[in-house]
C-alpha cells in the first residue's frame, strides 16, 4: 500500500489563509506534518482594511492547526511585503520548501464602469503579491535546490469573465508568471504550477448560486494542491482545473494554420481573409508544448520548407 503524503520537515507558506481555500491548504499541510506560515493581512473581500480583527483570521487558523497537534506560527502582513512573510518562516523554521500564492480579493464592475483604483488594488494584490513573496522565498530555494511555487489563478484567467476584466487579467497572468518560474527553476530544482479552481467560498458566493456553492467542496481543491506541492510529485509548468471532483490539465492548442509562400511576396489583408477559415479551424489542432517556444520552431520550420504551403506547421 502506497504510503500518506507527508510534509514533515517541509515549511509552506500560504498568502491568504485566513478563510476560504487558503484556509484549508493551511490545516492540510498542517496535519500532513508541515510547519506552516498563516498568512492573512484580514479584510474583506475588497481588500478594505479590517476593524482591529486582522489578525485574528490568522491566529484563528494557527490555533486550530496546533490544536490538532501540527506546527505553524501567524503572519499578518499584505502579501506585497512578500520578504517579511518570507522573514517570518526563516526565523520560526529555517526554511522555505512551498509557496502557496494562494491571496486574492474581488473588485468586479463592468469594463465600462470599472475604476482605475479597481484595477490597480487586483493588480497588487494578485500580480505584485505573487511576485513579491515568490521573488523574496526564491534564493532560499535556489539554495536548497528544492522548492514548490503553486499559484492560484482561476477560470476567469483561461477564459474571461463577464465583470472581471481587472481579476481575469491578473489571473491569466499568474499563469503566465508560473511557467517563467517553471523554466527558470529547473536547475535549482524549483518546480511551479497554477491552479484554476472553483469551490464553495464566500468569494465565489458573491457569483454563484447556493446550490452550486454546495457541491463545489473546498475539500476537493485542496487534494490537487497537496499532490502537486509534495515532493513526490514531478510536474511543472502545468495548469489544472478543478472542481467538483474534477480535475483537467489545461494547455494551449494550436491549429495546423496558414504557410504564406514568403517567395511570392508578403501576405496581404486579402491573403489572411482568403485563408483564414484555415487559420481559424481547430479540427485537426496540436497541443501547444508548454515547455518550448513552438510558435517560433515552426516559423523556422516553415523557413527549411521552403515556406511550403502544403508542409505542416
Amino acid at each position: 500500500m502506497a504510503s500518506d503524503l507527508r510534509f514533515d520537515g517541509r515549511v509552506i507558506i500560504v498568502t491568504g489563509a485566513g478563510n476560504g481555500l487558503g484556509k484549508a491548504y493551511a490545516l492540510e499541510f498542517g496535519r500532513r506534518g508541515g510547519s506552516v506560515v498563516v498568512n492573512d493581512l484580514g479584510g474583506g473581500l475588497k481588500g478594505e482594511a479590517d476593524e482591529g480583527d486582522g489578525k485574528r483570521v490568522a491566529d484563528l487558523v494557527v490555533d486550530e492547526i496546533v490544536a490538532a497537534g501540527g506546527v505553524a506560527v501567524a503572519n499578518y502582513d499584505s502579501v506585497e511585503n512578500g520578504a517579511s512573510i518570507v522573514t517570518t518562516a526563516i526565523e520560526a523554521f529555517g526554511r522555505v520548501d512551498v509557496v502557496v500564492n494562494n491571496a486574492g480579493i474581488l473588485r468586479d464592475a463592468s469594463f465600462k464602469r470599472m475604476a482605475d483604483a479597481d484595477w490597480d488594488m487586483i493588480v497588487r494584490v494578485h500580480l505584485n503579491g505573487a511576485y513579491s513573496v515568490t521573488k523574496a522565498a526564491w534564493p532560499h530555494m535556489s539554495e536548497q535546490n528544492y522548492g514548490k511555487v503553486l499559484t492560484v489563478s482561476s477560470p476567469a484567467g483561461l477564459y474571461g469573465n463577464v465583470g472581471q476584466a481587472n481579476y481575469a487579467m491578473a489571473k491569466s497572468g499568474l499563469n503566465g508568471l508560473m511557467q517563467t518560474l517553471a523554466k527558470e527553476g529547473e536547475r535549482s530544482n524549483i518546480m511551479a504550477n497554477s491552479i484554476a479552481p472553483l469551490a464553495g467560498t464566500r468569494m465565489l458566493a458573491t457569483v454563484m448560486p447556493e446550490d452550486l456553492i454546495d457541491a463545489l467542496k473546498v475539500e476537493h481543491v485542496v487534494s490537487l494542491v497537496v499532490y502537486l506541492c509534495h515532493e513526490e510529485c514531478e510536474e511543472t509548468g502545468s495548469i489544472f482545473e478543478c472542481s467538483g471532483g474534477t480535475y483537467q490539465k489545461v494547455q494551449l492548442a494550436r491549429a495546423e494554420g496558414y504557410v504564406h509562400d514568403l517567395t511570392q511576396g508578403d501576405p496581404s489583408a486579402e491573403d489572411i481573409r482568403d485563408n483564414f477559415d484555415t487559420i481559424i479551424d481547430l479540427d485537426e489542432a496540436d497541443v501547444a508544448d508548454a515547455g518550448s517556444m513552438d510558435g517560433v520552431s515552426n516559423v523556422m520550420e516553415a523557413v527549411e520548407n521552403g515556406w511550403d504551403p502544403k508542409a505542416k506547421l
